[in-house]
């Protein structure tokens, strides 16, 4: 096992295989009341593959998933990469438009579902090119065939495939509210890397990794693979709250878990968070959206184990890495560059930016996505080449870097707000109005103003029981900024707008200013 792991090429499915040879009885997944040992999910992904198989569905060609995570879903997951099939994840909270039309992009031969999520997924629809494909029921009801009786009996392997590194693994979109979709095409050698570069952080048979983020987003999939690869338990929530998830994590003795900062933060507000017994944690991971300086001290403080923030998008390129617990006065970064990874900061024109300047961030490193799914324009509009025609991916977040070499965001190049000519960074404006004793989380935006092209607007979640006005704040938040900082209005919320992976979604903030009327 440990020689498959140092391979400079391998795949996750057969290091699964392996574990169920050495191991068998070991728990592979735990979902509520049910646990599957390494031999039966090796048993099950080998059904799902010879299926898949038999259906004709070869090497290369792709299902969708669109469903709640459950241990059918991590399994026809699993069992399609052994069959080389590429998967694509849906995220079940997409419009039925743009579900169907990454259906559509994938040229998913199946499409896999429950029945939580077939009134997104809708039948298959043979009037509809694209939008054919048979529904399968992970959980045996009415979306679709049932699963149990799709599959092929047991007691028979599939054909055996030889995976290339640069077959395609999985596509992840990016976009499923709003606009066109964008598949991220991820290969199976970029998914092993992955798995190689956390060898360093304890993965073992004794891990026990905790996830309550959806396995349609690569959030989940940067913890779920590892843990498996290495031969650790993966115990699967498939809806997050604060209290469930602390009794899980002492009740199962959780050593990893990745949790987005939102998530952190509903936790250590708990006021009986203290009284769990969370001693078996090892480490902890987040990613996906900024974390708050605050919240990472009050984890280091009252959590149990190591806590690593990674910064780095689902299309690869660079990694920025914030071991929090060995860099305490770095809270405010997302640190530094992974080993083997390049970043670098771009101005407007492509240009480097001298050092200490702010610019674009653009990363390189062994694991980048292909390119965006039958969007060959778009994937050139995501790299930026250096001199030497070395390939770099841009974020679209703007950073910089100190004199050791730590990572600070000021935003999302599209979310910076140019008022009277002047950049104006909204995480700078969020960042003084949490410092405001009434305020829990805050957001700003830029809106179109006559005066100044656009202007900066803030939306505000008061902590309970807390009293202010918006008068009271706007002026808290303008006496501490330059003049061309200031907010021009202020509104509250009861929540901020978050995807699933607890980004908060601006777009929805801007849409609710311009229609006030929608505003509690």
């Amino acid at each position: 096992m440990i020689d498959l792991l140092c391979a400079e090429f391998g795949t996750i499915t057969e290091a699964i295989r392996v574990h169920a040879a050495q191991d068998p009885q070991r728990r592979a997944l735990i979902e509520g009341d049910r646990v599957m040992n390494y031999a039966a999910l090796d048993t099950l992904m080998d059904q799902v593959a010879h299926t898949l198989q038999q259906a004709g569905i070869s090497p290369g060609d792709a299902i969708a998933i669109c469903a709640t995570m459950s241990i059918e879903y991590a399994a026809v997951f699993l069992g399609a990469l052994r069959a080389g099939v590429l998967v694509a994840p849906l995220a079940p909270g997409s419009a039925p438009s743009s579900l169907a039309r990454m259906v559509a992009d994938a040229s998913a031969r199946l499409v896999f579902t429950d029945a939580a999520c077939i009134a997104v997924v809708g039948p298959a629809d043979s009037r509809n090119p694209g939008d054919e494909a048979p529904r399968i029921a992970l959980d045996g009801s009415t979306a679709g065939q049932a699963l149990n009786t799709w599959l092929l009996p047991t007691g028979t392997r599939p054909k055996p495939v030889t995976v290339e590194p640069a077959w395609p693994f999985n596509i992840i979109y990016s976009s499923g509210t709003t606009g066109e979709p964008k598949g991220i095409v991820q290969s199976h050698g970029m998914r092993w890397a992955h798995v190689r570069r956390v060898g360093v952080y304890q993965y073992g048979p004794q891990t026990v990794a905790l996830l309550s983020t959806p396995l349609y987003s690569n959030t989940t999939l940067v913890v779920f693979f590892p843990t498996l690869a290495f031969g650790g338990t993966v115990v699967l929530m498939p809806k997050f709250d604060a209290a469930s998830y602390l009794r899980l994590a002492q009740t199962h003795r959780a050593t990893h878990t990745m949790l987005v900062p939102v998530q952190y933060q509903r936790l250590m507000a708990r006021p009986d968070f203290d009284a769990y017994d969370l001693s078996s944690f090892v480490l902890k991971f987040s990613t996906s959206a900024p974390f708050n300086a605050a919240i990472k001290a009050d984890v280091l403080k009252r959590w149990p184990g190591g806590l690593i923030e990674f910064y780095g998008m689902t299309e690869g390129g660079g990694t920025c890495i914030l071991e929090v617990h060995l860099h305490p006065t770095k809270l405010h970064t997302v640190g530094r560059a992974a080993e083997g990874h390049d970043i670098r900061l771009i101005d407007d024109y492509g240009i480097e930016v001298a050092s200490g300047e702010v610019g674009e961030v653009v990363g390189h490193s062994g694991g980048m996505m292909i390119g965006y799914h039958r969007q060959p324009e778009k994937t050139r509009e995501a790299e930026w080449f250096d001199e030497q025609g070395k390939r770099f991916i841009r974020t679209g977040d703007v950073g910089r870097f100190d004199a050791d070499g730590f990572l600070t965001l000021m935003d999302r190049k599209k979310d910076m707000v140019i008022s009277g000519g002047f950049n104006v960074y909204p995480s700078d404006l969020e960042a003084v109005l949490r410092q405001h004793p009434a305020v829990l989380e805050a957001a700003v935006v830029g809106v179109p103003s006559e005066q100044w092209g656009e202007t900066p607007v803030a939306f505000v979640v008061t902590k309970p029981g807390a009293s202010t006005d918006a008068s009271e704040l706007m002026q808290f938040v303008n006496s501490q900024v330059g003049k061309t900082q200031r907010v021009t209005a202020l509104r509250f919320l009861d929540e901020l707008p978050r995807s699933a992976i607890g980004k908060v979604q601006k777009l929805i903030l801007r849409e609710l200013f311009a229609a006030p009327q929608k505003l509690s």
